[in-house]
């Protein structure tokens, strides 16, 4: 892991939740309560963002949220990478997840 990843069981409960995933992932399955601003967004939705608190971003398995939490804290945020992303997340560490469809939610 790098020096901005965090494992899951690190974030605190409560915690600001970035998901960079495309409409199509997130709508199959995302974290309840999670801001979804998808990578290529990230520069135009910063009013979107939690300006004040950490900032635990998520994908599907970490190379997107890498790249966004490398940008963000490049203009001042603080941000971390969930490691192993949405696998770890729902997968490994069995958190749960929902679905925009109201169908079984799963990680896409």
């Amino acid at each position: 892991m790098d020096e901005d990843a965090v494992s899951v069981s690190e974030i605190p409960d409560g915690a600001a939740i970035v998901d960079v995933r495309e409409d199509d992932e997130w709508e199959a399955g995302h974290i309840e309560g999670a801001i979804h601003v998808p990578l290529g967004d990230l520069p135009t939705r910063l009013d979107d963002l939690p300006l004040d608190d950490n900032m635990y971003v998520i994908c599907r398995t970490g190379g997107r949220s890498n790249r966004a939490v490398a940008w963000l804290n490049d203009n001042g945020f603080d941000a971390f990478n969930i490691a192993g992303g949405m696998g770890s997340w729902h997968l490994d560490n069995g958190k749960p997840i929902v679905s925009e469809s109201g169908e079984e939610p799963w990680v896409k």
